[in-house]
């Protein structure tokens, strides 16, 4: 906070996240999403964690997508699929770029 850069603080419980809020932010990344709960769990730090907002990564998926964002206090996904460990040693950035405008199509399905 004292240095003025961005940062999204990772935040895997309600107890760390409230660590987060007392430092000042309110956009923080929940990681691991999968193995933390999910998106059953976002919703439930909806209520007692009224003024933040996350971006989940770490088991978000195409297929689990829309239960993430369909949640108010989920701003923003990320995920691996978008960017394979091959496709990357294979220099296919064009493939790539392909995934990841899928992933934003969807999403802007998802929230127009």
């Amino acid at each position: 906070v004292a240095a003025r850069v961005p940062v999204i603080p990772g935040v895997a419980t309600v107890t760390e996240a409230l660590t987060a809020r007392d430092a000042g932010f309110r956009f923080l990344k929940f990681f691991p999403a999968g193995p933390s709960g999910g998106a059953p769990a976002l919703k439930a730090f909806a209520a007692p964690l009224a003024d933040l907002v996350f971006c989940p990564t770490g088991g978000v998926s195409p297929d689990n997508l829309a239960d993430y964002l369909s949640l108010p206090n989920v701003v923003a996904v990320g995920g691996s699929w978008m960017v394979p460990e091959n496709l990357i040693a294979q220099g296919r950035f064009d493939e790539i770029s392909v995934l990841a405008r899928r992933a934003v199509d969807r999403a802007r399905q998802l929230r127009p």
